[in-house]
């Protein structure tokens, strides 16, 4: 996750989303630092799985529109996904949709046992394959890479054939009157399947998202069983939508106890 980076490796990392690659000289010389230093910091991102060391410099292991969007309110996208773990019991069977905060949730599955993980995500196998404690379900599907995302008819098919407790979605908007949006049409047909096969969907989106509209409509509001953002979101808003029937947890950068709403 960025927030683990040290200050160095997220400048790095900013230049290599800015400039879509990076060359050791121009580092060294940008942060006033030697050659081999640079060469240490790159060989220690590569490690961890940002990056690609090229000769002379190296170039981004993921898409740099995730990278940039990583980035963005990383303290709240990690209250969001932090919540949204705690929702998970021993032997669970979830869903978790492709998206930068539904991805962190894998990151806060440690302590827990038995927990099989069904996603289209690449970046939740990333985080989730040196967990021993978690099996992981790969969707297949078409690759797109600018959301580290398997979509298409093969995805749709292998979460027609399973059933789980909890998904976990993410959205590029929410709004009472429009519900959730995506600007990819491929993503919003997978949310629509993970809502078919599961017992309780939960939507976690950092309160910049509220507001804003993607292109296609996936789901309305009062077909998620919870909403998990963070305290961004406005008292107003907040009141608007439990006056719809909403259930919304907003979280800071503490950790809270959350139970699942309880629909009449």
């Amino acid at each position: 996750m960025i927030s683990e980076l040290s200050e160095r490796e997220r400048t790095i990392l900013g230049k290599l989303s800015e400039n879509g690659a990076v060359t050791v000289a121009a580092l060294a010389q940008d942060l006033g630092l030697s050659e081999v230093t640079i060469r240490g910091d790159l060989k220690e991102l590569e490690d961890k799985g940002w990056l690609n060391r090229t000769r002379g410099g190296a170039t981004p292991a993921i898409h740099r529109d995730i990278m940039e969007r990583q980035r963005e309110r990383p303290e709240q996208k990690n209250a969001i996904a932090r919540a949204a773990a705690a929702l998970i019991q021993d032997g669970d069977v979830i869903m978790i949709e492709a998206g930068t905060t539904t991805a962190l949730i894998a990151r806060y599955l440690m302590g827990k046992r038995d927990i099989h993980i069904v996603t289209n995500s690449t970046l939740v196998f990333s985080y989730a394959r040196m967990n021993p404690n978690l099996q992981i379900t790969m969707t297949g599907g078409e690759f797109r890479r600018p959301t580290e995302s398997l979509v298409g008819p093969i995805a749709l098919q292998t979460i027609a054939r399973l059933n789980v407790r909890l998904a976990f979605v993410g959205t590029d908007g929410f709004t009472l009157e429009r519900g959730i949006t995506t600007h990819l049409m491929e993503g919003a047909e997978i949310v629509k399947a993970m809502k078919v096969h599961t017992e309780t969907t939960v939507l976690v989106a950092d309160s910049s998202k509220y507001g804003k509209l993607g292109f296609s409509t996936v789901l309305p509001l009062s077909d998620l069983d919870l909403i998990i953002t963070d305290d961004g979101l406005g008292d107003g808003a907040a009141r608007d939508l439990a006056e719809a029937g909403i259930a919304v947890r907003r979280e800071s950068a503490g950790i809270k106890n959350l139970e699942l709403p309880v629909r009449n």
